[in-house]
């Protein structure tokens, strides 16, 4: 079974505003298409994965990532990270079938072979996550290729995700396709499991304090 993978993207400007205390608006783009970047990346090279849809309507982002194999889906909802989703499955589904999941856009530690054991994993069921590192939200939603997304992406996503009767996946030693970033301290998190080359280029750049 091989998976198409929606991923949503901000415009650059806008994205991860709680990482001011780490990044200044002057890099804090840079950093957050740097994330993108070896999040498409790492789901490319995964065996589990046939292709990846980026929905965004920032041009940079579309340029760099379609660049590295990704489809450009744009957000044309305009209306939140959960109608985004619902969207570029949509546009997925009308291009075929087979089973869709929805990825967070910030895992710059991303491994392939733990994204396919996590993928692997939720092909058992009609429609299951990942929670996030934190244990409150979530990086990855997946359905079978009858089902609807259904997206509950946000703040507290782990609960609503399991309250709409999705399955939570445990499975071992998928540190990186849990560690998304949002704050100083999962950048510092992410650089310790270790990054793709673009974060690490983009965070070398930055003064990153210890814990």
């Amino acid at each position: 079974m091989q998976w198409t993978l929606v991923i949503p993207l901000k415009p650059l400007a806008r994205a991860k505003s709680r990482l001011s205390d780490t990044a200044h608006d002057g890099v804090r783009p840079q950093l957050v298409l740097a994330f993108a970047q070896d999040t498409v990346a790492a789901a490319l090279a995964c065996a589990e994965v046939a292709g990846v849809a980026v929905v965004t309507d920032d041009a940079l982002a579309a340029r760099e990532l379609a660049a590295l194999g990704a489809r450009i889906v744009p957000d044309t909802p305009r209306a939140g990270l959960n109608a985004a989703l619902a969207h570029g499955a949509a546009a997925v589904r009308a291009a075929g079938g087979g089973p869709v999941a929805a990825l967070n856009a910030d895992l710059p530690a991303l491994r392939p072979a733990e994204l396919a054991r996590v993928l692997s994993a939720a092909a058992r069921f009609p429609r299951a996550f990942l929670a996030d590192a934190a244990g409150i939200g979530t990086t990855l939603l997946a359905v079978g290729a009858d089902r609807e997304l259904r997206p509950a992406f946000g703040t507290g996503s782990r609960l609503r995700h399991r309250e709409s009767g999705a399955v939570e996946l445990g499975p071992d030693a998928v540190d990186s396709v849990r560690q998304d970033v949002d704050t100083g301290d999962d950048l510092r998190a992410a650089l310790a499991l270790g990054v793709g080359p673009r974060t690490a280029r983009a965070a070398a750049r930055l003064l990153i304090p210890g814990p």
